[in-house]
């Protein structure tokens, strides 16, 4: 299982919310500026980055110069997403060397960009956010519930060419109370769908038993800023 450690931007800075909602913002510069921290997530054995454009989530503006520097910095596979709504924006940032796009609203009213993006940057190019709130997938900055349970999205997206899913539990975002082991393990079940967690993860515990269940990865953000563990300890006892 991959350990993918989490830097979400805001005003060119790094933070964490609770369950998205903006007004818990807290502000994380004990490494360093993002470039720095994102050294120290490599410096500790990262093998990948996991980058969140919250303002382009939030159609406030866009971090994308920020990550345009620490993808010039960091020799890493970087996955993005917030705010990614058309072909246009993702060529943009692919442009700017990362290597995957992670796509929730566009993926939802504009399949025919799946394949676009696949097409032009590479079958691995697209993951495709499934983030969940009562059994129901929730898109725009987590402010609107599309029709379809996570099955049902996996079915779809696969049949699509998706291979990766990043599956985030809304409530647990954010919280440190261990993720959403069941369906998480439900979705793991699902042919063809390698699955990324997120959410929740306050311990290495959590992410030993996301291994258990056949969890492809797994992006952590809170519990490293907030010294839960160091990404180097978890590496030690749960795998890359």
């Amino acid at each position: 299982m991959q350990l993918i450690p989490a830097i979400d931007l805001m005003s060119g800075k790094i933070v964490r919310l609770s369950r998205g909602d903006p007004k818990t913002t807290k502000v994380y510069d004990q490494f360093g500026g993002p470039v720095e921290t994102a050294k120290r997530w490599r410096d500790e054995g990262a093998g990948k980055l996991h980058i969140i454009d919250l303002d382009a989530a939030f159609g406030t503006g866009n971090n994308h110069a920020v990550i345009s520097e620490i993808a010039a910095n960091i020799a890493l596979p970087i996955q993005v997403g917030g705010g990614i709504r058309s072909f246009e924006t993702a060529a943009k940032l692919f442009k700017t060397g990362i290597s995957q796009v992670i796509l929730g609203a566009l993926a939802f009213s504009d399949q025919s960009a799946i394949g676009r993006i696949q097409k032009r940057f590479g079958a691995e190019s697209v993951i495709v956010a499934l983030d969940n709130k009562d059994g129901k997938i929730m898109v725009e900055g987590w402010k609107t519930a599309t029709a379809l349970s996570i099955n049902e999205a996996l079915e779809k997206f696969t049949m699509l060419g998706v291979k990766t899913f990043l599956i985030t539990s809304i409530a647990k975002d954010g919280m440190l109370s261990g993720p959403d082991l069941e369906t998480l393990k439900q979705a793991c079940q699902s042919r063809n769908a390698k699955v990324i967690a997120a959410g929740g993860i306050g311990s290495i515990n959590d992410l030993i038993a996301l291994k258990r269940i056949g969890v492809e990865g797994a992006v952590i953000g809170k519990a490293l800023y907030e010294g839960r563990f160091t990404l180097k300890e978890a590496i030690n006892n749960v795998g890359v």
